[in-house]
């Protein structure tokens, strides 16, 4: 099923130029399946699936639907699948713009060298800027994965490098190079460059705060418990009783059938009461049933109840 809301005039006019080979009906039945794989790609990838494949099925000549489909497939891991893809959109397009893709799957696959030959090859040396630079940042992973530890610094030391601010590329390109200091054991510097990858990120594409976060000595805890019923260890060492609370217990801790002696504790505890209660003396609250609950204070100031 397709939103209704998606038309497929969403596509950028390069790829919607491309679907002019196909009857209007299918065009357009193409074109929304093309948009609806990209905006599910993030949050439902086998959505995302589905509608690539259905697009190729139908298209299966365009080249935007067998990069489309090749993207899916990398953003799943499925290398394998989408070189083949990659490949054949390629050749259908006679466009290299999807080598730095092509060497990463072939890294991903653990084809170093294979990787490496194709990052070298005459049409990556062809490569406009922005895709020479996502091929620096890719060719800088497979030098990583060789335990090439330097070679990854130096092979990002690009004349962009330096001159970058916001450039769609510019974070990602500084985050790379900040990742392989790290890997080389120059913290220092390459918390400067994580610094410049959170300026430059104004999509949320990296991480750069968190790995700052790291180098500084921060440690980030997940404090939501993994079983609901497990009690956060630091409140064991509370006595919320000051409180007006009562200590939780455990299922296991408690008996599924009350005891004869706990029926008798709780009728000679009703006596008591009744006993006790002054009827002319007794508050409004008291009175109409109500109870008044103290709240509980935490360590932040702030209180529940």
């Amino acid at each position: 099923m397709l939103p209704e809301e998606i038309t497929g005039y969403e596509l950028d006019k390069s790829v919607r130029q491309q679907l002019r080979t196909l009857s209007k009906d299918n065009a357009e039945g193409v074109a929304r399946h093309l948009v609806a794989a990209a905006e599910l790609l993030e949050e439902n990838p086998e959505k995302a699936l589905d509608h690539a494949q259905h697009a190729v099925s139908r298209a299966g000549r365009v080249p935007a639907a067998r990069e489309a489909l090749g993207l899916v497939l990398y953003r799943t891991g499925e290398y394998a699948e989408a070189l083949r893809e990659f490949r054949t959109a390629r050749r259908l397009s006679g466009s290299d713009h999807l080598l730095p893709y092509m060497v990463d799957c072939e890294r991903g696959l653990g084809r170093y060298e294979r990787a490496l030959e194709l990052a070298n090859s005459t049409e990556a040396q062809r490569l406009p800027e922005a895709d020479n630079i996502e091929l620096a940042i890719v060719v800088s992973g497979v030098r990583r994965d060789m335990g090439q530890a330097r070679a990854a610094v130096v092979g990002l030391r690009l004349p962009a490098l330096q001159k970058a601010t916001t450039q769609p590329w510019a974070a990602r390109l500084f985050y790379a190079y900040a990742d392989a200091l790290m890997d080389l054991g120059e913290s220092d510097e390459a918390r400067e460059w994580f610094v410049k990858a959170g300026e430059a990120d104004r999509d949320g594409e990296t991480d750069a705060g968190d790995r700052i976060d790291q180098i500084d000595g921060f440690e980030l805890t997940d404090l939501t418990p993994d079983d609901e019923d497990e009690q956060d260890p630091r409140l064991a060492e509370i006595d919320l009783s000051e409180y007006g609370a009562v200590q939780p217990q455990r299922p296991e801790a408690i008996s599924a059938e009350p005891t004869t002696e706990a029926y008798a504790d709780a009728a000679a505890n009703e006596h008591a009461v009744s006993d006790n209660i002054v009827e002319s003396d007794a508050p409004e609250a008291e009175s109409s049933g109500e109870r008044s609950v103290p709240r509980a204070t935490f360590d932040d100031g702030s209180s529940r109840g």
